[in-house]
């Protein structure tokens, strides 16, 4: 499942005020920001067919750290929404955290059940558990907002632009969220018992970014903003156990009836964020388990702990410290805001520049540590013969 990126957000931002500065309407600037959305979303498309010449780095340890790193970045997300949300003004208020208590606890015993068909809706029932919850403590608006019964979307309709200073931004965006799609994808090759390795794994992956790349497309075209894959679905998979293809389908069919029918989506915004932060928290840690899984899978030597160590330490170092880019270009901070790109670029740098081969002295040195292993262990000491 595919959503709009934050990731996009301060690029097309940026490619809006180029045509506000050139004294532009709202119609125009809105055709410079879907002109370059559209152009940029050939990038993906095309490197979805050199993937399989990044091995070296697409490996387990590069996509474990964007898997974990998305994971964690994303529980902060599910817990301020358990909180109440980016907007309350008291947010932390019990109300909230009991609503969202309960909601948690729902999923978690739901789980617990033998019964398969129970354990499939636990996310579902857990949420409907929380909104019963929160209208019975006065905590859900009814009021729906004014919204057309029936829209029928037009494409370009508001024109198309194009300016090289707006695209550039926009493209650089592009190639990010195409590493952060690979580490989605190896995540739900894994959680779906599928390969992480080999022509059928590299297949999914080149055939995902396509995919990334051909929506935003369709995307620009109908007037909405460049499409990327959703790591949260991760966690719905590897609560649930289900991972078809044709789920997808029937979700695909209600997003276009949600879209056509805004009457729809105006109600499920009543929601309370509380009971979607209960929901959401699960499967955000899920995802960053995923990760995790993904880094025990591979051979960890000297190198790729360094990789880890920093990888992790700068991309949640510029989460925990958001300051730090406060002196760097509007470019450069729209990038490097995000933890995931920071640890994402980290791991794909040190991959590239730290030579592969292992040292004659750390060899000697595991080879010493082998022995002393085996000389404790008296039983063993056939396999040092």
């Amino acid at each position: 499942m595919q959503g709009t990126s934050f990731a996009f957000l301060s690029a097309v931002l940026a490619a809006g005020f180029v045509a506000k500065n050139r004294g532009g309407t709202s119609e125009d600037i809105l055709a410079m920001i879907f002109g370059v959305c559209l152009c940029a979303a050939s990038i993906e498309i095309i490197l979805s067919r050199f993937m399989h010449k990044l091995t070296r780095i697409i490996t387990p340890v590069v996509t474990g750290i964007v898997i974990t790193t998305i994971g964690l970045s994303l529980i902060k997300v599910g817990m301020t929404d358990l909180a109440g949300g980016f907007s309350a003004a008291d947010k932390g208020n019990l109300n909230y955290l009991f609503v969202g208590g309960i909601t948690l606890a729902t999923i978690i015993f739901i789980n617990r059940f033998s019964n398969q068909t129970l354990r499939l809706a636990a996310i579902m029932i857990g949420m409907v558990v929380g909104y019963i919850t929160a209208a019975s403590m006065g905590m859900v608006n009814y009021d729906i907002a004014e919204v057309a019964v029936v829209t029928i979307p037009m494409p370009f309709k508001y024109g198309f632009d194009f300016a090289l200073s707006a695209f550039i931004p926009v493209a650089i965006i592009s190639v990010v969220t195409a590493i952060e799609t690979t580490g989605d994808l190896t995540a739900n090759s894994m959680v779906s018992g599928e390969p992480v390795k080999g022509p059928l794994y590299m297949k999914r992956i080149k055939s995902g970014v396509l995919a990334d790349g051909t929506n935003s497309t369709i995307a620009a075209i109908m007037g909405s903003f460049p499409m990327s894959t959703f790591s949260q679905n991760n966690g719905v998979i590897q609560l649930t156990g289900v991972a078809s293809r044709y789920v997808a389908f029937y979700i695909a069919a209600l997003f276009i009836a949600l879209g056509m029918f805004p009457i729809i989506g105006a109600f499920l915004q009543t929601m309370p964020k509380p009971v979607l932060g209960g929901a959401t928290l699960v499967m955000f840690g899920t995802v960053a388990a995923a990760g995790i899984r993904i880094l025990s899978t591979a051979d960890l030597g000297r190198r790729d702990l360094l990789i880890m160590a920093v990888s992790f330490g700068l991309g949640l170092g510029v989460t925990a410290v958001p300051e730090v880019t406060n002196y760097l270009p509007p470019l450069l901070k729209s990038i490097f805001s995000s933890s995931v790109t920071v640890a994402g670029l980290a791991a794909i740098l040190m991959s590239i520049i730290l030579p592969m081969a292992t040292t004659e002295t750390e060899t000697d040195i595991d080879t010493e540590r082998q022995k002393d292993t085996y000389a404790t262990e008296p039983n063993d000491m056939i396999k040092v013969s």
